[in-house]
Parts: structure tokens; sequence; C-alpha cells
């Protein structure tokens, strides 16, 4: 067997009477979906209920997938504690979808548990579901940091351990919806929360899971959504297949929105494999890109692309712009995927023989030893867009007025420590920002003295 349905959920702790004690009144759309959906998945029986909750633990680099026989968990920090879970896991499914994830160098497993504790995302779609049906274990999976399209990679693997196991599983996707939806909630407003839902909301009622990479990261962070990113790896449990999809209902009177929807599958269908279309479409659009770039883009992405695929440092190339080859500069590379950064190394002063010696050099740094990240995958490379800074040299100035920073990039320095931040970065808006990344990232403490130099950048896309 292979995935036989799926719901996306929201999880609101309010929901359950003993911890809304009345509140939960507000909401009674979503219970009476909630309790459609339990009856759904009492008729169909599964072995095996997968769970992607954002509650669970969550790594940057890395999916979680709980390990052991079993967990137990309350509604304690709710003041309900006296609402418990006992479940047991599917160790056999979580072990063949470890040993698929293994066998890719994807990275999932179980290792890193922090809390074996169930999670409220995990207990609230277990509480409607345990009134109606009883069987059934369960396996409980984390989201990541990483890209939405290795979230939907990670629904192609739970689909092959579903078939590989010969499971009966339904897979519950749950995340509630934007956090941004009225002034009067508990995170306030945002125009993209409205924006969110009726996108969301739209998306999947038609089942149009392609569509779903087309929310930014940005914009969701504005809008401060909660399961986008288990509804793409639902999407990817049902990769090629045709679904039938159902929304029961959405609500958003507590200024957080909840939708409820049921998706079931149908036939093969060979044009709704939507990684691969949206992987070809990426890798069309970098390849124009790339022909569009100029001499120091085309360097750095050669320089990448030569170690990744054969761990090869390029010469450098005839025919480079005379800058290129006799002047000396520093110079960061930086890699960004889908929207997100993936990798940025750079050199303050010339340390080689030629700016693009430096370009190569750094280039090789930013897809294998930046160590806030993996290296970079062959499989990603088609994903990445790379932009090169070249730096003036450093000068000092005398107090933050003298710095922009949509002009200036900012070295802060006390001592042998010393923070960099280049200009023109999203999310930085003013000197004193600007200031306090750099000393952070030099750890600078706030009561140590500093001094300040400015630098300009030629930014190549």
């Amino acid at each position: 067997m292979s995935m036989i349905a799926a719901f996306m959920v929201p999880h609101p702790p309010m929901i359950v009477p003993e911890v809304g004690k009345g509140s939960e009144q507000q909401v009674l759309e979503t219970t009476r979906a909630y309790e459609q959906v339990a009856r759904e998945i009492a008729a169909l029986a599964p072995d095996t209920l997968i769970i992607t909750s954002p509650h669970s633990v969550m790594y940057a680099d890395y999916f979680h997938i709980s390990p052991g026989s079993g967990a137990s968990g309350s509604f304690r920090q709710f003041r309900a504690a006296s609402v418990k879970f006992s479940e047991q896991y599917d160790t056999e499914f979580v072990q063949r979808l470890c040993e698929l994830a293994d066998a890719d160098e994807f990275p999932a497993g179980t290792l890193g548990e922090r809390d074996a504790a169930l999670d409220h995302g995990t207990m609230v779609p277990l509480w409607f579901i345990r009134q109606k049906y009883a069987g059934g274990k369960i396996v409980r999976i984390g989201l990541s940091g990483l890209p939405l399209t290795d979230h939907y990679r990670l629904g192609q693997y739970i689909a092959r351990a579903a078939e590989d196991t010969g499971k009966r599983a339904v897979l519950v996707a749950s995340g509630d919806l934007s956090h941004k939806l009225q002034e009067y909630g508990p995170y306030g407003f945002a125009e993209e929360g409205p924006e969110y839902d009726r996108r969301i909301m739209d998306v999947c009622t038609r089942a149009a899971f392609g569509e779903l990479f087309d929310f930014s990261e940005s914009f969701c962070d504005k809008a401060a959504e909660c399961g986008h990113r288990s509804f793409v790896i639902m999407a990817g449990a049902f990769d090629g297949l045709r679904v039938k999809a159902t929304a029961l209902s959405h609500q958003d009177v507590t200024g957080v929105g909840y939708g409820i929807c049921t998706f079931y599958p149908g036939d093969a269908d060979a044009e709704r494999h939507f990684l691969a279309q949206y992987l070809e479409k990426q890798e069309r659009e970098c390849r124009e890109k790339a022909e569009k770039s100029d001499p120091y883009v085309r360097l750095a992405r050669a320089s990448v692309e030569a170690w990744v695929r054969r761990r090869e440092r390029i010469a450098v190339p005839e025919g480079l712009p005379e800058e290129m080859v006799k002047r000396r500069a520093g110079a960061f590379v930086s890699l960004h995927k889908n929207g997100q950064l993936r990798g940025c190394i750079g050199t303050i002063l010339a340390t080689r023989k030629s700016l693009a010696e430096e370009i190569i050099s750094n280039a090789i740094s930013a897809c294998s030893r930046d160590n806030r990240f993996s290296p970079v995958r062959p499989d990603e490379l088609c994903s990445l867009e790379i932009s090169v800074d070249v730096l003036s040299e450093p000068e000092p100035v005398d107090s933050p007025a003298e710095l922009d920073v949509k002009r200036y990039g900012v070295i802060v320095s006390h001592g042998p420590k010393r923070g960099l931040l280049l200009p023109d970065l999203d999310g930085v808006d003013t000197v004193e920002d600007q200031i306090g990344i750099a000393r952070r990232k030099g750890g600078i403490s706030a009561d140590e003295p500093y001094r300040l130099e400015r630098f300009e950048v030629v930014r190549h896309y």
C-alpha cells in the first residue's frame, strides 16, 4: 500500500475543552471539521498515522524523526495535565524511512532527540483522532529550516516508505495558517496574513501543490505562518498522483488562521510531478541568468560547480577583464537557494595574487566550508543564486554618523576581535542594527569599546 489519505489540520490547544474552558466555543466550525476528519480516519482504519509537526524537534538542516518505541505527553503546560497521551511509534516504518534517506544522503533521521515528550502540534490532532479511532501506530516528524524543495522530497520518501512496508498510511499535516490576521490577535496584524490564508486555502482546495513553491520565505515570514512546510511535505507524499481535495473549514476569529482540508489520492498523473517541474524551471532560469551574469559571477559559479561536482579547483581562465587578473582586493561570494542564504565566505583584504584567484578561493569556501551550513550538494547547483561583492580598502570612521547601511559595509573591532557586515542587506535597516550585528559576529560584548571602519562594495549578480 501507499498513502491512502492526508489531512491538513491546525493545532490550537484552546480547541481542547479542558484547555479552552469555554473559549473553544469561538471555533466551533473548526471543531466540527476536525470531528469530520476523525470520522474519516476511523473509517480508513490506517496502520500508520504520520504526523508532521512544527512543534516537534526542529533543526536548521535536518529533519528529525522521533526515535524509540513510543512517547507520551500531556497538556500540562496549558494547565490541563489530566489530558494525557501514550502513543506507540511505528518502528518498522521509521526504520525504512531512515534507510531511504540514508541511501540518498538526505538529511533526515532519528538523531538529536532533545525532548521525547509529544508536542501540542501532535497532540491536538490526536485528541480528535483518538476519540474515534484507537488503532494505528504513529510516526512523528519535525520540520526544518531547509528549503521547501527538501520538504517536498521528504514527502516523497514517506510515500516510498509506506509502499515498501505495505502500510496503509495517513498523513496528518499539522499547522496553523497565519498568526497575523487581526489587530487583537496574539501577534497583531500584517497585510500578508490574510493574503497568506487566502492563497493557501485556494491552493489546497484545488490541490494545486506546485503553487506551494511560489510562497517566498519573506512572504511566509511576514505572514507568520506556521504550517506551510507541513503542507509541502504532504504534497510530496502525493507526487505524481491526482488528488481529490475538499476544504472543510477556515476560521480566523482568534487572529490566527485555522484551515482544515482533506486529500485523497487518485490515479497516476504525469503532469503532477511538481518538484521535477519546479527544478526544471529553476535550472532553465539559472542557465539564462548565468548567461546574462557578468564575468565575476560566471567565475564564481564555475568555481562552485567544479568543486561540488569534481572537488576540482579551477585555474584562472583566459579572457577575463584586466581588473580581475591585475587588481588585488578583498571579495565575498554569497550563495542563496530559494531566497535563503546557503553560504557566504569572503576576505576583507586581498589574500591572493589577483581578484580572480580571490573569487575562486572564496567561492569554494562558500559552498564547502561555511560552518553554518552543510556543503552544497550537486543536486542543489541549479537552484543557487550567486553574487560577488568586491570590497574597497576599509577606512576608519569616528562615529556612526559617517555610516550608511545602504552604501557602506562596516567593520567593528576590539583588539583582535573583529566583525564585518556587508551593506544593503535585507532586514538591516539602521546603522544601529548594522553595528550591533557586526559586533555580535565578532564576539564583542556590548560593554567593550570598539573601533569602526567602513568600506564600499561593487556587487555583481
